[in-house]
């Protein structure tokens, strides 16, 4: 019998480990690809650290942090999933190591951008690390979640679900970096997915806890 079923870890490190691979791609072989012969900008190297990171950041919470409420992922799952991953990293990649392409014009644009990339890296991080702490390992506790002694765990009083958050918060902080346009359609699309996620589990959790916080909202603060 052919498993149409999927290891919930190792799918989620096949949809978070192509990108880094799909990008570095159009990075490190910019002369078959592109034909070109000079070395990357400084815009393109951080660029680069920032896509990749955020990945290499994804795989190892998936390794040591996450703790999945389903052990397995359809096989159609991944195969979406991945589609849509590796696809907007080799778009996203081609253009921003593209020879003629062009970083903001102001330098402040840079640094707000990678600002708010970095903050919300950290949120999403810390956010994580506060859901793996609300479920103890092998059960399937669940609680109200709550902020904790990390200051970045204070928006859990705002939203149900902050690491959507500071996702969004993290992509919106790369397309200002670089200034692409399928850097920002991700950003748009990937945002639009996980509030569709929020709100489910925002639901859910009312529909739990009778106790459930009243003023929350599911991703945006005071919004939605």
């Amino acid at each position: 019998v052919v498993s149409t079923q999927s290891s919930g870890s190792s799918g989620i490190n096949a949809e978070y480990g192509g990108p880094i691979f799909t990008y570095l791609i159009f990075y490190l072989a910019r002369g078959p690809i592109y034909g070109a012969k000079g070395a990357t900008t400084d815009v393109q190297n951080v660029a680069c650290a920032m896509y990749v990171g955020h990945y290499v950041k994804r795989v190892l919470e998936t390794m040591f942090i996450h703790r999945f409420s389903k052990a397995t992922m359809p096989i159609g799952n991944l195969f979406k999933n991945c589609t849509y991953y590796w696809g907007f990293s080799a778009f996203i990649s081609y253009f921003v190591n593209h020879p003629l392409y062009t970083p903001p014009a102001c330098n402040l644009c840079l640094y707000i951008g990678l600002g708010t990339y970095l903050f919300g890296e950290l949120g999403n991080f810390s956010c994580h690390l506060a859901f793996m702490k609300m479920r103890p390992p092998g059960t399937r506790t669940r609680v109200i979640p709550m902020p904790n002694s990390n200051p970045f765990t204070l928006l859990f009083h705002l939203v149900s679900c902050p690491n959507y958050t500071y996702e969004a918060i993290s992509w919106l902080g790369f397309s200002i970096f670089t200034s692409v346009f399928y850097a920002a359609l991700f950003t748009v699309v990937g945002g639009g997915q996980m509030l569709q996620w929020a709100l489910g589990k925002h639901k859910n959790y009312k529909k739990e806890f009778e106790k459930y916080p009243k003023g929350r909202k599911a991703m945006i603060p005071f919004i939605l």
